[in-house]
């Protein structure tokens, strides 16, 4: 990045912050502060272990510095500006995920554009936040978009403080879905035991929550669409899976057509070979209900992230707190865009040609110096794909 774009960038960023209304986190005095400022050279120089009393108030702090990006801790401290972490004295962390979109499964990196990676990703918070409020109760989260790639989520509930690095471990784990499989999920439970020498086992999963109501709800809809189906052609594709033969499949079609209800409610020994059935599903459920998180994000107990009101230095977009009510209409290349950057043109000088979807359009950029809004030029700056045209 050339001394023009990098002051044009620094000077804008601060009329930006002369104007915003940055709000701090819960016990922002316990926690450390960083930030990385607009230097000269190709790498970025993180100034870390500051606190609130080390920066002074805030909105001074950054209509004067004009910071590139701004962090804060997930933890919090006894002395949170202490140079070593040893010495901070760790008190407790929030509960952070972070989801990127250049690191989902379901993104292919050089063909889905970045309003599509995003949709995507917003697709993944939704599976995220089912986890978090459906499965671990939490009630107090905050949701935000990155500025950049994707969403954070930062959980505060009181139960979560304490956890060390191993406990937020299981949590990634679960939400993950890493190394679930059908044996862990079923539960047994004796039926008619009393008087008998043998008593039967029944091995279900458990349809009431969790993962085993993932899968069993796409069970019941295996069941559904096998019966909704022509006989020899549902027999037929069954047959075709893994470990399944012609003779498996018309059993299996069989006890599906005949104890729909306990399919549904996750009879795995309704028949045996049913449970080669049970096990594909369970596969892909994980596969496409898991949240592919950022996990050393969750498992640090002193990661910084990013502060919420602030600029993202890499888009020049702004880091959104969400509620819930928002997040279905948020469209983050309109509604994170900063008004700072609405209104005006600037002339940029692009390498190669680019094709931008910001403020709900589609605008393609050529090579050379060519005159965009604003928070397109400034987008293309700051991801250094455009240095700022001689005036």
């Amino acid at each position: 990045m050339e001394e023009r774009t990098r002051a044009y960038l620094r000077g804008r960023f601060g009329d930006f912050y002369r104007r915003a209304d940055v709000t701090l986190p819960p016990r922002a005095d316990d926690r450390e502060w960083g930030y990385i400022p607009w230097t000269s050279g190709p790498d970025t120089t993180m100034v870390r272990h500051k606190s609130t009393l080390d920066l002074g108030n805030t909105a001074a702090f950054l209509e004067r510095e004009r910071p590139r990006h701004v962090y804060f801790s997930a933890g919090f401290y006894e002395q949170p500006g202490a140079s070593t972490m040893g010495e901070k004295e760790w008190l407790g962390s929030d509960l952070v995920f972070d989801l990127d979109a250049d690191h989902l499964p379901r993104v292919t990196l050089g063909e889905d554009s970045y309003a599509q990676m995003l949709a995507k990703c917003k697709d993944a918070l939704y599976r995220l936040l089912d986890f978090l409020e459906t499965d671990f109760g939490f009630e107090d989260l905050t949701v935000t978009f990155s500025g950049g790639r994707g969403y954070h989520v930062h959980v505060r509930d009181d139960g979560v403080h304490d956890l060390e690095r191993e406990q937020r471990r299981e949590i990634v784990d679960y939400v993950r879905g890493n190394e679930l499989d059908l044996d862990s999920l079923i539960r047994e439970e004796v039926v008619d035991g009393r008087g008998l020498k043998n008593p039967t086992e029944k091995r279900t999963l458990p349809a009431d929550g969790g993962w085993g109501r993932r899968v069993t709800n796409r069970l019941g809809e295996f069941a559904d669409d096998l019966l909704e189906r022509d006989e020899d052609d549902a027999v037929a594709e069954l047959a075709d899976m893994d470990g399944v033969g012609e003779k498996s499949a018309r059993a299996i079609y069989n006890v599906v057509q005949n104890n729909t209800e306990a399919v549904r409610a996750g009879n795995v020994d309704v028949h045996p070979a049913f449970l080669k059935v049970a096990r594909k599903y369970v596969a892909e459920t994980v596969e496409a209900e898991n949240a592919p998180i950022d996990e050393p994000v969750t498992t640090d107990t002193n990661r910084l992230i990013r502060l919420p009101g602030t600029l993202h230095g890499g888009s020049g977009l702004r880091v959104r707190r969400l509620t819930r009510e928002q997040l279905d209409d948020f469209d983050p290349l309109v509604d994170a865009v900063p008004e700072t950057f609405v209104g005006h043109d600037i002339t940029v000088d692009v390498q190669d040609e680019r094709t931008l979807e910001l403020m709900g359009e589609t605008l393609t950029v050529e090579p050379g110096v060519v005159s965009v809004p604003e928070y397109a030029g400034v987008f293309l700056m700051a991801r250094g794909t455009a240095e700022k045209a001689k005036e």
